[in-house]
């Protein structure tokens, strides 16, 4: 099962750093079940600076984020693209994966990555975080950005001493 062996989550105080979440519209049920996750963690986590910008697809998650990165501490993408007849499905995945992969290490602000790649909707639905659920991927990569933030603020506090 997917999932298995993730750490268990201990939200820390995170008011002190500003996130920026870049959502897509398409699968408005399983989007509306990530933004909620996402949203979740923020509460959780006492994040109260947050910047929520949506757009068309998860094609265009890389270029938002990348705006997104340059005035936030952290920033998490959600999108899910599900498996059709057409390579349309690994171009759009490999195009969202290397561009967000490329934001984060271009302007050095973690990037939560809460695209899901499925081969139906029943698998983008039970990784969505929506009551019957198995998994909360909106959760997780917000959860993960706020704990990679932490790091970097501290690995750089530290050099700068």
């Amino acid at each position: 099962m997917s999932g298995a062996g993730a750490p268990p989550d201990e939200p820390f105080d995170a008011r002190d750093i500003s996130v920026g979440v870049v959502a897509t519209r398409w699968h408005t049920q399983v989007m509306d079940g990530l933004l909620d996750g996402a949203r979740r963690a923020l509460a959780a986590y006492s994040v109260s600076d947050v910047t929520e910008v949506r757009v068309p697809g998860t094609f265009e998650l890389p270029v938002v984020a990348a705006e997104l990165a340059r005035t936030h501490d952290a920033v998490i993408a959600l999108g899910v693209v599900v498996r059709g007849g057409t390579p349309h499905f690994e171009y759009v995945c490999s195009a969202a994966t290397d561009g967000l992969t490329r934001v984060a290490l271009d302007t050095g602000t973690p990037v939560g990555f809460g695209v899901l790649t499925c081969d139906d909707d029943e698998q983008a639905l039970a990784r969505a975080g929506l009551e019957g659920s198995t998994e909360d991927k909106g959760y997780e990569a917000a959860a993960a950005a706020l704990r990679t933030a932490r790091t970097l603020r501290e690995m750089r506090d530290a050099h700068d001493a």
